[in-house]
């Protein structure tokens, strides 16, 4: 199993945790990633790292598909692929409706149909075969609809980008999963508990079986974000994770259109999901982070005095995830794990 490092998004100022990164390169983690939501982009703050250093790979999760074209996402692959000596990872997700249609002012469509569309463009674009044309329900190229000019024609990259960059694609939803094992190299789940497989197993196969005989479980990654907090009080460790899953949970979309809290419900906490959303729509964010088991905490992330923290990794290293994503701000967590999985 590989470890990669969350760099995530900025608050009101943007920094970027620079010698966390750089120690992580050096314990030998294999990644580091980037997000966006409504401020700072995963792109620049990438580069950024990319620059400072030299082995460690440099992944976006994610990059919002509905921000921008296909093409458009395909030429900065392709930049920071070739500048950063091929370390680039093309993590997707489809967002929300929330920010969709309310930060980028575009509608948000049918998440699935836009993921088969904008990946087999970018791939298209990669591989460089032909110039691109394609014609789909959320993308066509050339552009022929209302207000075209009629001036557009099939174009071919200039830049020669690698025609294998992998492509990973965020998903937590049943369909969805089975979509990123269709289209895609990877899957991105935001959280996951590695006892439960089962959430994933069925959907991944069904994926595999669409793809073709080519496409190998071997070759898939799973990769989801894990919190890892060491500290002797356990109970302290826990509340940031809390925080995270309460808002996830209680207020990332609409009741009743939520994809975290029905992952939540799945995940056998369907009572807890429904009171934590209640209290968090309610405006009782305190009570609705109090509201989040302690047990799931402990299935999903990595938290507690370092001892704990080792002993659990071994359901992780026996679940078949590829690449744990570790959300941490400590040096001595990143080592703790290092030295126990590399």
């Amino acid at each position: 199993m590989r470890l990669g490092l969350t760099a995530g998004y900025s608050g009101a100022t943007l920094t970027v945790n620079l010698p966390l990164v750089q120690e992580a390169e050096r314990l030998g983690f294999d990644s580091v990633w980037t997000a966006e939501a409504y401020g700072s982009d995963a792109i620049t703050p990438l580069c950024w790292i990319g620059a400072h250093t030299s082995r460690i790979r440099l992944g976006t999760a994610i990059m919002q598909m509905p921000a921008r074209t296909p093409a458009m996402t395909a030429m900065t692959a392709m930049s920071l692929d070739a500048l950063s000596g091929g370390r680039f990872i093309l993590g997707l997700g489809p967002s929300g409706p929330q920010v969709i249609e309310g930060w980028h002012g575009v509608a948000y469509g049918k998440p699935l149909t836009r993921t088969r569309e904008y990946v087999a463009i970018v791939r298209q674009i990669l591989a460089r075969e032909k110039p691109v044309e394609f014609q789909g329900e959320h993308y066509q190229i050339p552009y022929a609809g209302p207000g075209a000019s009629g001036l557009g024609k099939p174009l071919k990259s200039i830049l020669h980008g690698r025609k294998d960059l992998p492509i990973w694609t965020a998903s937590i939803g049943p369909k969805g999963i089975e979509t990123s094992a269709e289209v895609a190299d990877g899957l991105i789940p935001v959280w996951m508990n590695p006892e439960r497989m089962d959430l994933l197993r069925p959907h991944l196969e069904a994926g595999f079986r669409k793809a073709g005989p080519g496409k190998r479980r071997e070759d898939f990654a799973i990769a989801p974000f894990v919190t890892c907090i060491l500290g002797d009080d356990l109970e302290r460790c826990r509340m940031p994770v809390k925080g995270m899953l309460a808002l996830y949970i209680g207020g990332m979309g609409a009741r009743g259109r939520n994809f975290y809290n029905d992952y939540a419900k799945r995940l056998g906490y369907e009572a807890e999901a429904v009171k934590i959303q209640d209290l968090y729509l309610d405006g009782k964010k305190a009570e609705a982070m109090a509201a989040v088991p302690d047990r799931l905490v402990d299935e999903i992330a990595l938290v507690g005095p370092k001892a704990r923290v080792v002993d659990r990794l071994a359901a992780w290293k026996a679940s078949g995830v590829t690449d744990m994503l570790v959300g941490a701000g400590q040096p001595e967590a990143l080592r703790a794990l290092a030295e126990a999985l590399l």
